[in-house]
């Protein structure tokens, strides 16, 4: 009993030290966007990205929600999206190429910034993540109005109640999330915890060890690549901070890692949000990670040519 009163307690410790790290990186940028934001710097962005929109058979007012989203979260971005579907009808095509824009780059100053303190350069996570996620788009929409697929009406199966714009209730609501990171951190470190003492994690990276190696990834960051992409890049990125921190993990590994959960993260509550506009789960999902494994494929191909000191100098902080 004592032993796994010391074990709970070393586990809150660690959950304080890696939830303490993240907060550093996300309560100063949280206070910028929203200093930004009330400036009108996103819908300066959107303006700049209205022409790309035409590009990829998307309207030009996308680009505001495509900003929003980059700049804030998805679930800003989706606010803007209802508020052009008042009185517009778009396609399922449309918002499914929106929503692989949403999906591969969204909440970037926080996001990119816990990558850069896990060891990622942060003009490389932006180009991956924002180059990515307009490659995808373009790729489907070729795909979409080559074959003339999802061409039928969305249908918003969801919208969002009030949002009270004052700041008391945007404090509020970032002390609730910063409350909420840390019981999911906690709890994944007692899940990690019991899953090594009983060897299960052990097995799992076993099973994981064969199509991660066909990859070309190594099956040490397996688990915590798996927490990343299903849960959220904060929680596998605050991870890989402590792993990092201890010298558990090779400099590669943790690239490729956060690379993947970069182009492939909260798989299961980002997919359902966007669902619930009308997106295709063939475009947001499926094409998501055959798109996601294909990048990562080429860029281990990539850094494997390239000597340590080279790859330190340009891709790791």
């Amino acid at each position: 009993m004592g032993k796994q009163r010391a074990d709970l307690k070393q586990v809150f410790t660690d959950a304080v030290h890696t939830t303490y790290e993240l907060l550093k990186i996300m309560i100063p940028i949280s206070i910028i966007v929203k200093i930004l934001s009330e400036f009108g710097l996103i819908d300066l962005l959107g303006d700049i990205l209205s022409p790309a929109m035409n590009i990829i058979g998307l309207p030009g007012s996308f680009g505001l929600v495509w900003a929003t989203a980059m700049i804030t979260n998805i679930y800003g971005g989706l606010l803007v999206f209802f508020s052009f579907s008042i009185g517009n009808t778009f396609s399922v095509a449309q918002v499914t190429i929106l929503g692989a824009l949403v999906l591969l780059a969204h909440n970037l100053p926080v996001e990119a910034r816990i990558t850069q303190k896990a060891g990622v350069r942060l003009w490389f996570m932006l180009v991956l993540r924002v180059g990515g996620a307009f490659i995808l788009a373009w790729i489907l929409y070729f795909l979409f109005s080559t074959f003339h697929l999802f061409t039928k009406p969305n249908t918003l199966l969801w919208k969002p109640g009030y949002s009270d714009p004052s700041l008391l209730y945007w404090i509020i609501g970032e002390l609730r999330n910063y409350v909420m990171i840390f019981c999911i951190i906690f709890l994944l470190m007692i899940l990690m915890h019991i899953l090594k003492k009983t060897g299960v994690l052990e097995k799992m990276n076993a099973l994981l060890e064969r199509p991660l190696n066909m990859l070309g990834m190594n099956k040490d960051v397996a688990s915590l690549t798996i927490i990343g992409m299903t849960l959220g890049l904060a929680y596998g990125g605050g991870l890989i901070i402590k792993e990092a921190k201890s010298h558990t993990l090779e400099k590669k590994d943790a690239f490729v890692s956060l690379s993947l959960m970069g182009l492939s993260h909260s798989l299961i509550e980002d997919t359902i949000l966007l669902l619930t506009i009308g997106a295709s789960l063939v475009g947001i999902f499926f094409a998501r990670i055959l798109f996601s494994i294909l990048i990562i494929f080429l860029l281990i191909k990539g850094i494997r040519k390239l000597s340590d000191t080279v790859f330190s100098k340009y891709f790791t902080t």
